[in-house]
């Protein structure tokens, strides 16, 4: 199934038994019977994206809390949302969610996702905020209110070979900042080497519009509005944007690989540079051990303008409107999200923490950290991280693909940008609600 009718076909809007908003109640104080709870986690669905550590994290979990079973459950992260929308129809319980943040809008909309504030008391969610990074907590707010706890999140990171910036007479101390300098680095690599020099993840049947949207911001553009009401991903700043991509696929400095293919090429030393989560990198590890020698950068800039991007992956989601199986979800929440949980979600899936000070205690990740330089520049994208905007309504999946579909068709299909994207623009402004 191809990324369009996937992504039309999650769509649909249903009218989901038990999915209805939750009203506003406060959970009991402890589990004292036994409950068991579901948790639909597409790490659990792919092995190369942190399945053993999660399913150790929930053992343990278990292990702690003997009155709750987590039922984990797994699908490709294509799959995922369709996968739970489809069991809600089915009257299937679905307690917690690990939700990409571009479904967060639909998912509190449509599938009855409540909001932290209205369940857990004041003093205990304040009590497990503290110590988070603000701007990581607003990635799953709306309208002030919490229904998704960033979880496995990450900033696009700039994957490099020095041995190939080596053979291409390039310093890999000195990395492109910017996108010309990729541009260039990148011919230089394919002139003097016999390698591909650029790929990135932004297009391709089974990426998302995550990297695209850091990649517009950084001009200076936006795809949606702040009021959530127009799109605007073909104003001036966008199509210079995706007109750069345009140039460096003109130039043949830019591969158009798939994900698949890009993450083999780049994990086998065949690609000087990668664009994509930091998620990949262990991945990108294990493949370079004693093969080649990989480093990491930020993400590039376009000339002095700062760099602005924006998370990828996902938050977690209640959707259990028993009051027991919250305290549930909510506890196997704190945990996830606690400094030994972030200590293994960042050491061994290669996500964010969204505790920073961890980074710097020896009882977490301080040694790590030193060990592992690469995870350094996402690190430092912390700070200016931006939310992955959620289209609105129920028609937010044709709309992102008629936005992606359009971007990719302009790179890569000959077809003139500005024009390209402007129809398309007006055909999904016609989807918003």
């Amino acid at each position: 199934m191809n990324r369009r009718t996937l992504l039309l076909a999650a769509s649909a809007t249903l009218v989901l038994a038990g999915a209805l908003p939750a009203t506003a109640q406060t959970i009991p104080s402890t589990i004292d019977e036994p409950v068991t709870i579901t948790f639909y986690n597409y790490n659990l669905g792919s092995a190369g994206l942190g399945a053993d550590a999660t399913r150790n994290l929930i053992d343990e979990f278990m292990a702690a809390n003997p009155n709750v079973t987590v039922e984990g459950i797994g699908a490709a992260a294509g799959d995922f949302q369709a996968r739970v929308q489809a069991d809600l129809a089915a009257g299937q319980p679905v307690d917690l969610v690990q939700m990409v943040f571009s479904d967060l809008d639909f998912t509190a909309s449509n599938f009855g996702a409540v909001a932290l504030e209205d369940i857990v008391p004041a003093d205990e969610l304040d009590a497990h905020f503290e110590g988070m990074v603000p701007n990581g907590l607003d990635l799953g707010r709306l309208d002030g209110k919490t229904y998704s706890l960033a979880y496995t999140f990450s900033t696009p990171v700039l994957f490099y070979n020095a041995d190939i910036f080596r053979a291409a007479g390039l310093d890999p101390d000195q990395p492109p900042k910017t996108w010309d300098e990729v541009l260039q680095t990148a011919l230089a690599i394919q002139e003097n080497t016999d390698k591909t020099g650029f790929a990135a993840g932004i297009f391709g049947p089974s990426a998302m519009d995550w990297l695209f949207q850091g990649v517009v911001r950084s001009n200076g553009g936006e795809v949606l509005s702040r009021d959530r009401t127009a799109l605007k991903f073909a104003e001036p700043e966008a199509v210079e944007a995706v007109q750069m991509l345009r140039d460096m696929y003109d130039a043949g400095a830019f591969e158009p690989l798939d994900i698949t293919a890009a993450l083999e090429g780049m994990s086998a030393g065949n690609i000087g540079m990668y664009l994509q989560t930091s998620a990949i990198q262990g991945s990108l590890v294990a493949g370079a051990q004693d093969n080649f020698e990989l480093r990491a950068s930020t993400m590039p800039s376009f000339g002095d303008k700062p760099v602005r991007p924006n998370n990828s992956d996902s938050g977690l989601t209640i959707l259990a409107q028993d009051p027991l199986k919250q305290r549930a979800a909510w506890e196997l929440m704190k945990f996830l999200t606690s400094e030994h949980g972030y200590t293994i979600i960042t050491s061994e899936i290669g996500y964010l923490p969204l505790r920073p000070a961890i980074v710097d205690d020896p009882r977490y990740l301080k040694d790590w950290v030193q060990d592992h330089p690469l995870i350094q520049p996402n690190l430092d994208q912390l700070a200016i991280l931006e939310p992955w905007d959620s289209m609105p309504g129920p028609n937010y999946r044709q709309i992102v693909s008629l936005m992606m579909d359009a971007a990719e068709m302009a790179v890569y299909g000959g077809v003139d940008v500005e024009a390209t994207l402007a129809d398309a623009q007006a055909n999904a402004q016609a989807l918003m609600p």
